[in-house]
Formats: structure tokens, C-alpha cells, sequence
């Protein structure tokens, strides 16, 4: 049986700082206007601990910041 950990990590806000997520009243979420540097540091994270052997589960946007959710084989 394969076990698996878990991880939360924390991005705050001043690292995105041109990230615009969107929600509408109806809840369809969409990422508007992302320059190209705000994609490349998103694509750094995701790289850098899927190197580690992590898998991203969930990531969730807010004012403050980012947090993402990752698992791993142990």
C-alpha cells in the first residue's frame, strides 16, 4: 500500500503582485491579465517541488497570499 505525506506551504501576496484571480457571484473562477514573470514564478514553484517529488493536490488564491496543497509517496 502506498503511503503518502502532506504539505502546506504559503505564498504570500507580495510575491503576485500582478496575479488577478476572479470569481464570479455565480462561483466560475477565472486568472485574468497574468503578465508572463507572474506565470514564470508559479511555473518555479510547481518545478521546484515536483524536483522534491511532490504533487501540487490544490491551490487556493485569496488577497493575502497563495496556499498550496502537495502530497508525496513516503
Amino acid at each position: 500500500m502506498v503511503r503518502f505525506e502532506y504539505e502546506i506551504t504559503k505564498h504570500p501576496a507580495n510575491e503576485f503582485t500582478q496575479l488577478i484571480y476572479f470569481c464570479t457571484d455565480e462561483g466560475d473562477c477565472t486568472l485574468n491579465d497574468l503578465p508572463q514573470d507572474q506565470a514564470a514564478m508559479l511555473v518555479d514553484i510547481l518545478n521546484k517541488r515536483g524536483d522534491q517529488g511532490w504533487e501540487l493536490i490544490e491551490m487556493f488564491f485569496g488577497k493575502d497570499g497563495v496556499i498550496a496543497f502537495w502530497k508525496r509517496a513516503i
